[in-house]
Order: structure tokens, then C-alpha cells, then sequence
């Protein structure tokens, strides 16, 4: 029988900061508020659970992060952490780093939401995470046999260009209230479920991402950043919100 695998996992790339423990049998779980508070609570927060699990950061076998995409600040949160716990257990060679990207997570969490435990149905998943500036970040993911893979790579988009995809079969993610009334009417036979990147999500998909050789050395753990700014000019908020009135029929204000 195979050794049951050790993984810490956790993800700030969101307003919600989550983290989770496993010992291969058990699995021990912390939420709480993201965003500035994740850089001074984050670590307490792992801390907190290895204790509770009554392990030590040099028996893991692998450190699962967010790496994105997402907040800026809670990517390389979650990186520099990731690293620094890696670099410092056991004063050796340190733990492999597992980066799993946010959307994955996102679309594991809504398949786990919908069918438990059970791995085996095939599933097509759109996954979409609000990336401010009115826009979000889509990718595709199907899940077939227990395997999560990606159908394409990750899009940054506004709500009305969202198109989902002939194997799409339901919507996962954190948009559906920030953006309500501006995804396209053709997604309303699609099933909506809202899910974040959990940490728990993460440790489902860690076994099979391991095992596939992606973890790596905690020196080549990067955030996965798909848009370059971070903030807009006035005028390009002005023309921003100029085209949100105008797909809505609505006349600016002079």
C-alpha cells in the first residue's frame, strides 16, 4: 500500500485566506479574512493547524500554494511563505513546493460541491475569478477518471465576452453577484455554482499533481500573474465606465 502523502496547502489570492493540513488519512482546515490582513496571519494560521494535527513542517512531503492567478499582494504572499517554509524545515535539501493554479482550485471546489467524494463522472467546468477593473480571469478545466486537466490556458476578459465552450457543462467562481445582469444570456441553461480557491480543493488535487512531477525546488516557485497592472489611470476609469453605461443603454452623466 502506498505511504499515505503530507500536504500543507493554502491560498491568499482572494479576500478569503484558507489553509489546510493533511496527514493522508485526516484533513484540518482554517478560513478567514484575505487580502492585507493574509501577510501577518497567514503564518499563525499554519502554524496553528500543524500543531492541532500534531505535525511538523519537515514531515510534509510537499507545500501546495495559489500561485495565481489573483491579488497581486496574496500572490506573492502565498509564494514568499511558501518558500520561506520550504527553505527553512529540516536545514537540508527543505520540502518541495506544489503550485497549483486558483482556477483549478476553483473548479474542483464547485465539482466537490456537486458530487462529494465521487471522482468518476466526467465533468466540464468553467471557472471564473473577479479580477477588478471589470474584469475576470476564465479557464477551462474537464475532469475525467479522477484527473483535473486544462482545456486551455487562462483569459482575462470583461463579463459580456465570457463564452464557456462546447464541454462546458456548469459556471464556477466568484462572479456571479459582482456581475449580475452582464454575462451573456446564453449561459442561463449553465449551472451556476459559487466557489472559491479553497485550500481543501487544493489538497484533493495535490496526489495527482505530485504524482504527474510537478512539484518543484522552492526556489523556481513564481506567482502566476496574467495581467501586468494593477490599477487604472482616471481616464481609463472614465472610459470604463462610460462602456458599462453604453452596454446597458444607459447615457453618462455630464
Amino acid at each position: 500500500m502506498p505511504k499515505p502523502l503530507k500536504f500543507l496547502a493554502f491560498d491568499t489570492s482572494t479576500d478569503r485566506l484558507s489553509v489546510a493540513v493533511t496527514n493522508g488519512a485526516r484533513v484540518w482546515q482554517h478560513g478567514g479574512p484575505g487580502g492585507a490582513q493574509a501577510s501577518t496571519t497567514l503564518i499563525p494560521a499554519i502554524l496553528g493547524l500543524l500543531a492541532e494535527a500534531g505535525m511538523a513542517l519537515g514531515e510534509l512531503d510537499a507545500i501546495a500554494f495559489g500561485r495565481g492567478p489573483g491579488s497581486f499582494t496574496g500572490l506573492r504572499t502565498a509564494c514568499a511563505v511558501a518558500q520561506g517554509l520550504a527553505f527553512g524545515a529540516n536545514q537540508g535539501a527543505g520540502i518541495a513546493v506544489l503550485p497549483i493554479d486558483t482556477l483549478m482550485a476553483v473548479a474542483e471546489e464547485a465539482r466537490f460541491q456537486l458530487a462529494g467524494a465521487d471522482q468518476g463522472a466526467p465533468l466540464g467546468v468553467t471557472a471564473l475569478l473577479d479580477a477588478r477593473m471589470d474584469e475576470m480571469y476564465v479557464q477551462r478545466y474537464q475532469f475525467q477518471g479522477g484527473v483535473c486537466r486544462p482545456v486551455n490556458g487562462c483569459e482575462l476578459i470583461r463579463p459580456e465576452n465570457l463564452v464557456p465552450g462546447d464541454a462546458a457543462q456548469l459556471l464556477a467562481g466568484n462572479v456571479f453577484g459582482v456581475y449580475a445582469g452582464r454575462l451573456p444570456g446564453s449561459l442561463a441553461g449553465l449551472r451556476c455554482v459559487e466557489a472559491f480557491p479553497t485550500a481543501t480543493a487544493m489538497l484533493r488535487l495535490a496526489p495527482a499533481l505530485a504524482a504527474a512531477g510537478l512539484c518543484i525546488d522552492a526556489a523556481r516557485a513564481l506567482p502566476l500573474y496574467v495581467r501586468d497592472k494593477v490599477a487604472q489611470t482616471t481616464d481609463e476609469r472614465a472610459r470604463t465606465k462610460a462602456d458599462a453605461l453604453a452596454a446597458a443603454g444607459t447615457a453618462p452623466e455630464s
